[in-house]
Parts: C-alpha cells; sequence; structure tokens
C-alpha cells in the first residue's frame, strides 16, 4: 500500500507529495520518507542530510536558497508544526518554466510535502508562529556551492501572502537577478 501521493505542479520536475496517514483512537502514523516509495516515483538519490528548523515570527521569510552543480541536491520539505507559504523557483537554464515560481500552503494539518528539484530555489513565509519544518536534502551542505536571490526580486514577483515582518541580514544582502542571467547549469 502507497503511503504517498505524488502530484506534479505546473513547474517542471516540482511535485507536491501528499502522506497518507494511518490513524486510531491513540493518534497516527505518518510517513515522511520511503526510498522505494520515491524510486518509483522517479527520485532515486539517497537522503544525504536531514535539518530542522523554528521559525517564531509569523510574517518571517527564509529564503531563496539552493547549491550549484556539483553539489545540487534535491530537498523534501515539511512542515511538522504551523503552517507557511512554501515556494520554489526554477532557476535550470534552458528549463520550459525557468524563472517561474510556485507556493503552496505546507502544514502540519494537511500532511502536504514539497519535493524540489535540483536547480530550484527554495524559501518559505511562516503563516502561524512557530513553525517547525524538517528538510530532506540528497546532498550535504556546500558553503562554497551556496546560491540564493533575494525574495523580493521583482523579476519574479513572488506573492508572499503577508507583508514580511522579519529577514536575516543574510538573506536581506541575496542578490536581485541580472537582465543577463542564464540560469544555473547541472
Amino acid at each position: 500500500m502507497s503511503r504517498f501521493d505524488f502530484i506534479q505542479t505546473s513547474l517542471s520536475g516540482l511535485k507536491l507529495v501528499q502522506r497518507k496517514v494511518l490513524e486510531d483512537q491513540r493518534g497516527f502514523l505518518s510517513r515522511l520518507y520511503c526510498a522505494e516509495e520515491f524510486t518509483e516515483a522517479g527520485i532515486n538519490k539517497s537522503i544525504a542530510q536531514i535539518n530542522h528548523t523554528l521559525t517564531r515570527k509569523i510574517g518571517a521569510v527564509r529564503g531563496m536558497h539552493f547549491q550549484r552543480s556539483p553539489h545540487a541536491e534535491i530537498k523534501l520539505v515539511s512542515c511538522l508544526r504551523g503552517t507557511i507559504w512554501d515556494v520554489a523557483v526554477d532557476l535550470r537554464r534552458s528549463s520550459p518554466t525557468f524563472l517561474k515560481w510556485h507556493g503552496e500552503i505546507l502544514s502540519a494539518s494537511n500532511r502536504m510535502s514539497m519535493l524540489i528539484p535540483e536547480g530550484y530555489a527554495h524559501g518559505f513565509q511562516a503563516l502561524t508562529e512557530d513553525c517547525e519544518l524538517i528538510y530532506l536534502h540528497t546532498a550535504t551542505y556546500q558553503p562554497e556551492a551556496e546560491g540564493a536571490i533575494n525574495v523580493a526580486d521583482p523579476r519574479l514577483g513572488i506573492s508572499w501572502p503577508l507583508p514580511i515582518s522579519e529577514l536575516s541580514e543574510r538573506d536581506i544582502s541575496h542578490p536581485f537577478i541580472s537582465a543577463e542571467y542564464q540560469g544555473v547549469i547541472l
């Protein structure tokens, strides 16, 4: 029995993962990841790193981060507490959805995850206080491979649902995309 539904979004390779729940009077069980089922869905890289984050303030934004090749990564992002607006931007050179973004509400209650392919930037906005996320990565973090774009880049026009209440100094300083930007090569 499959524990996941994989749902293709409008962006090439970007998927939502609906976790199925086994529930009884004691509570529930929800599988976050299964190598066999993800391989069947076309994701055949192993998990190399797992990160857990807490974002305290409503309206706070984190992002838009990615890793360059050869350390490009697939991310599986799940919200374990609270509600977020999760956003992915296709930065892959020559992609049919280059510089397009897709946003989805992820929450503890909807048990939806976003499966973000290599070559995408990722960020999110907290829609409730004390949002906890878990990230599964197919590559370990390499500072020299890190890339980012500014969350307020007008060329992207990301529609954040709330005014941005908090942004780290690091994220504020991320560059805007220039007119000459051609994307990442994987």
